[in-house]
Parts: structure tokens; C-alpha cells; sequence
């Protein structure tokens, strides 16, 4: 029990302890605005100065990256994007200044960190194994598409983070809920007004569609993923009119408890622009509210038409054959800089690839487990699956809808967590301990027989799981210079482009 108790805790601390060092160290380098962060960045910057978005001169990236931040406009800047993960970068900037690119990825770097000690809470609470748990955080930590976005600062990994945590939520509430259908009157059963944890999980959906508007089909997705879940816990409990009850009874005091509290959050992100005049489109409406829907109409058009080409574009449907990560960042050394190893020619790539052995893995993993729940064989890792899959299909399947909109891999770091612990899970269960098939009236040789097999088959998935997880972490070790933006040998680097979209 000692033991237990001692890695229950130490268990994420090192866990934390190892994402925060990949994420943390160098987090500087490069001093460079990369990709996207032309955009957040400032648009932070002048959030943090102005409460809303300001505008920059042509030269500014330059002249910001060497620590002249002053010289933005008051001037609104157009911008499609909710501010509440703007805030989150500037906070960072507010803590550690603007002339370092420490200060602008301080709190991604913050959140991405954060994120891995509560997937491991999840997937332990899914499983109850420390084991299962440890194998689903320490593939989060190590992985570099979750490292990538924890090094740059761009909005999904705060996105990510905002999605996980309300799945953790929904998780508490299903554990404090479940217990109470006894008191159902075996015709409609109960309805639950007090539901905190639903709220909390409001709230996080909330954070996460004032991230991104991404955030508002998980939202919708978890409101039927609840009334789902209602229906068969009355169902399992002996309610008679279980579908009725769950969708007429308690689905609308589930949206009461979900809905509302997400749109407060979400208009309260948008307090900097309510509060100032300055805004773009702030002045087209008297009304500061009917101003705001002028600008989200203004925003919905512009997504909804955003259809022009980038050369590392990648439709949802590649994304589960990772044919198309995206390229952040790519520089050389300069001339009388040090080489890198054996070689002179030295090339540095910040890039969206995920630990591709984990990734193919995972995938694998959703096949099995949404495979093992159809035949009814997930046994007590049938919660986990159904669990795992709702979150893979509210943060995946809404972007197939749109085949020809310009949108990219890096996305799927909002989906990576869910798909670290299915596969923590499915690795739980195939070296789950077996029970010996034993035929009616055995002799004793025969059970003597049939419990070698059923030891002999846990001992051979067990050590196939460990050699997975083995292959898993040398992945990521060789594939960490993508990640991080370090200068490697332009060999090795060709090394890594083990696909022709990987270019």
C-alpha cells in the first residue's frame, strides 16, 4: 500500500516533471516569430496595451523580434479569431516581457505542460491502473506534435487543453451521478438539477470555443454525448421510459446546466473589446452587444470562405495517415556559426509531426476498441472506449465537413489526448490478465493446461506492449529535433521524412 500510495504521486510529478523540460528548455529559441505567431503574438500585445486587437507596421516582425514592441497602431486590426487565447499569450508577455520568445510561449508552454499530468488523471481514472495512466502521460509528454505546440505559440494547444479539462470534469460527474438512480421511481427515474461538475464543464467548453470556434462542436457534441449517456444509465437502472426521460425530462435542464455557463465565459473573453471603442467593428452599432454580432457575422464569413491554397494544407482525411504535417519553422545556421555533429550542413525544422509510432498506434487502437465495444467484449474498459471515442468524435469528425477548406494537421492536437488514452487503454487490455477457458468436467490436467495457456497468452501481450512502448519512446527521442527547432545534420534530418508529404 506504501508503494501504491507512493507512485500514485510520484507518478505525475515526474510525468510534469519531463514535459516541462521538453517544453521549457530553449523555449527561446527561435528568436523568431514562427508561423502563426505573426498574428497572436501581437494581436496579444496589443490586446495586453489597447484591450483589443491594434495594427502593425509592414516591418514589424523584425523590429519586434529584436525587442521594439511599441510601435503598433491603435488602429483596429481585423482579426478571425475569439481573444481569450490572446489573453492567455499575453499573460506571459505581462510576466516575462516581450523580447524574448520565453515571454510569448511562456504560457503555451505552461498549458501543454499542464495538460499531460491531466491526461494521465484521466486515463488512470478510466482504467484504474497507475500503469495505463503513466503510459498515457508519458506518451503525451514525449510527443512531439504535443511539444510543438507547447513551443509556439499558437491558440490549439490551449484549445487542447480547454477541451481535456471539461472531459475531466464530465468524467467526476459521471462517477457522482451514476450512484443516484436508486432513488428513480422505476417510471421516468430522477432529474438532476445538481450537477456542479456539468457546469464546470460548461464553463471549460466555454474557454475552449472563446480559443477557437472549434470549441462549439465539442460543445454541441458533449450536450448529446450527455443525454446518450442519461438514457443508458436509466436504461441499466430499470427506468421504464428511459429515451422519454433522458431527452424530455433531463436534457433540457442538462443544456441549462452546460449551455449557459459556456456563453458567460465566452462573452466575458470578449470584455477588452466591450469595454474600449477602439475595436474593429466596435463602432457599427450603438449597442456594444449588436456591434459584437456585426463582427461575428463579419468572422463566420470569412471561415466559412476560407477556401484559398497553402502548401501545407491537409484535409481531415489525411490526418489519421499523417500525410501532411505542417512546417512552422525551417532555418540554417548562419556563416561562422559551430556545425552540427558530423556535419557542415546543418538544417533546423519546428514542425507538427507527431511520434508517428504512438500515432499509427493509436489509430490502431481506435479500430480495436470501437471494434471490441460492437462484439460487447471491452469488459470494464467499456466506459473507457465509449469515453474515448465521444472525444475523438467531437474534436475529428466535424472537420470531414469541410473537404475544401484550408485547414491543417496541427489541428489534431486537440484530438491527441483522446487518442493517447484510447491506446493506453487498448495496451491495458490486451495485457489484461487471462482467465483459463476451461471446458465443462476437466480433469485436472486439463486445468492444469488451460491456466499455463491463459498465463502463457497474458506473459506474450504483455511483452509485445513493452516492446511497443519501447519502440514508442525511441521514436520520439529520434524525432525530438522536429519538435524543438534544433540544428541537426541535413541527413539526418532527410532521415525523418519517412513519408513524401513529410517534405
Amino acid at each position: 500500500m506504501t508503494r501504491d500510495r507512493l507512485a500514485l504521486w510520484v507518478t505525475p510529478l515526474v510525468l510534469t516533471l519531463v514535459a516541462a523540460a521538453l517544453r521549457f528548455i530553449g523555449l527561446w529559441h527561435p528568436q523568431e516569430l514562427v508561423f502563426d505567431e505573426t498574428y497572436y503574438v501581437k494581436d496579444a500585445w496589443t490586446l495586453l496595451h489597447l484591450g483589443y486587437e491594434g495594427s502593425w507596421p509592414e516591418e514589424a516582425n523584425e523590429r519586434f523580434q529584436q525587442g521594439d514592441t511599441d510601435i503598433y497602431s491603435p488602429a483596429a486590426s481585423y482579426v478571425v479569431h475569439p481573444p481569450l487565447g490572446k489573453w492567455l499569450i499575453a499573460i506571459g508577455m505581462a510576466l516575462f516581457g516581450a523580447d524574448s520568445g520565453f515571454g510569448w510561449r511562456f504560457s503555451a508552454a505552461l498549458f501543454g505542460t499542464l495538460l499531460v499530468p491531466l491526461v494521465y488523471a484521466i486515463a488512470r481514472r478510466l482504467s484504474g491502473s497507475t500503469a495505463v495512466g503513466a503510459v498515457a502521460g508519458g506518451l503525451l509528454a514525449i510527443d512531439g506534435l504535443a511539444i510543438a505546440l507547447s513551443r509556439v505559440s499558437l491558440l490549439d494547444g490551449f484549445l487542447a487543453f480547454f477541451i481535456t479539462l471539461a472531459f475531466w470534469f464530465l468524467l467526476l460527474d459521471r462517477d457522482r451521478t451514476s450512484a443516484r438512480f436508486d432513488r428513480g421511481d422505476g417510471y421516468a427515474g430522477p432529474v438532476f438539477w445538481n450537477r456542479p461538475w456539468i457546469v464546470a464543464a460548461g464553463a471549460s467548453l466555454g474557454a475552449a470555443t472563446a480559443v477557437k470556434w472549434s470549441g462549439l462542436y465539442v460543445l454541441a457534441g458533449v450536450g448529446i454525448a450527455l443525454v446518450v449517456a442519461d438514457a443508458l444509465a436509466r436504461r441499466r437502472a430499470g427506468v421504464r421510459e428511459w429515451y422519454a426521460a433522458a431527452l424530455v425530462r433531463q436534457g433540457p435542464v442538462t443544456f441549462l446546466q452546460l449551455v449557459p455557463i459556456a456563453a458567460v465565459v465566452y462573452a466575458i473573453s470578449w470584455t477588452g473589446w466591450l469595454v474600449t471603442t477602439g475595436g474593429y467593428d466596435r463602432g457599427s452599432d450603438p449597442n456594444p452587444l449588436i456591434a459584437l454580432w456585426n463582427y461575428h457575422s463579419s468572422m463566420y464569413g470569412f471561415h466559412v470562405g476560407l477556401t484559398s491554397s497553402h502548401p501545407y494544407a491537409s484535409p481531415a482525411w489525411q490526418w489519421p495517415l499523417l500525410l501532411r504535417p505542417t512546417a512552422m519553422w525551417l532555418g540554417r545556421p548562419e556563416a561562422g556559426e559551430a556545425s552540427c555533429g558530423w556535419s557542415d550542413d546543418c538544417i533546423a525544422v519546428i514542425g507538427s509531426h507527431p511520434n508517428p509510432v504512438t500515432w499509427y498506434g493509436a489509430w490502431a487502437a481506435v479500430i480495436l476498441i470501437a471494434v471490441l465495444l460492437v462484439r460487447r467484449r471491452a469488459g470494464t474498459y467499456g466506459f473507457g472506449f465509449a469515453f474515448v471515442l465521444t472525444g475523438i468524435a467531437v474534436t475529428y469528425l466535424p472537420w470531414l465537413l469541410y473537404p475544401s477548406r484550408t485547414i491543417f494537421q496541427f489541428y489534431t492536437v486537440a484530438m491527441l489526448p483522446f487518442l493517447v488514452i484510447g491506446l493506453a487503454l487498448a495496451l491495458g487490455w490486451l495485457a489484461r490478465p487471462r482467465d483459463p477457458v476451461i471446458v465443462r468436467d476437466p480433469s485436472p490436467s486439463e486445468v492444469a493446461y488451460a491456466t499455463r495457456a491463459a498465463a502463457t497468452e497474458t506473459r506474450a501481450w504483455r511483452l509485445v506492449a513493452a516492446v511497443f512502448l519501447v519502440l514508442a519512446v525511441l521514436a520520439a527521442v529520434f524525432f525530438l529535433p522536429l519538435s524543438t527547432g534544433f540544428l541537426e545534420p541535413y541527413d539526418l534530418w532527410r532521415l525523418h521524412n519517412w513519408l513524401p508529404g513529410w517534405v
